[in-house]
């Protein structure tokens, strides 16, 4: 019988070890297996260029959002506030807009998000957002300091909600600290 305890006991504490070393996730946030994110080279709103491949070393927020979307409108707040919670963070933020006019974006900025600080990419084709095969939008991946894609959000997210700055930050800071490559 002690023998009986002591394995139950035993397979308890297993059991909740294992648990305690699974990713918790925030709701809506997804596992990717680590796929080579596609190419990103575009303007931004201003007419910078910005290029995807010259930015390792850091996690991407990669968003893409249109005005028409009614879910992208309703986040798109709440991805302003999140990144004003995450301003101490290396996290690198890209807005790219999904074949809009500039005069569109504009607009909807100016209404939605006035103080927006962050500069939207502006995929005036739309084949960025193709080869990134989002299932919608809008549509967030996380993309790792290698150039990786690690997580994806589909649909719309409450971004300053604790759970998901908590989240980036852990991921940032777990990922700084293991070798390259490895999860």
């Amino acid at each position: 019988m002690k023998m009986l305890a002591r394995k139950t006991c035993l397979i308890l504490l297993i059991m909740a070890a294992a648990a305690a070393c699974a990713e918790q996730l925030p709701p809506g946030i997804m596992p990717v297996d680590g796929i080579a994110a596609p190419a990103l080279q575009l303007n931004n709103l201003d007419g910078e260029p910005y290029d995807l491949a010259d930015t390792h070393g850091h996690w991407r927020f990669v968003h893409f959002w249109a005005s028409w979307c009614g879910p992208c409108r309703r986040e798109m707040p709440s991805i302003d506030k999140m990144v004003g919670l995450m301003k101490d963070s290396s996290i690198e933020f890209l807005l790219i807009n999904t074949a809009e006019t500039e005069e569109e974006i504009f607009t909807f900025l100016g209404i939605a998000v006035p103080e927006l600080e962050l500069v939207p990419l502006m995929d005036d084709d739309g084949l960025v957002t193709e080869a990134w095969q989002p299932r919608g939008l809008p549509a967030t991946y996380l993309v790792d300091p290698e150039g990786r894609i690690r997580y994806q959000a589909l649909g719309g997210r409450e971004w300053e909600k604790p759970a998901y700055p908590a989240f980036l930050r852990s991921i940032e800071t777990r990922l700084a600290t293991t070798p390259a490559g490895s999860k």
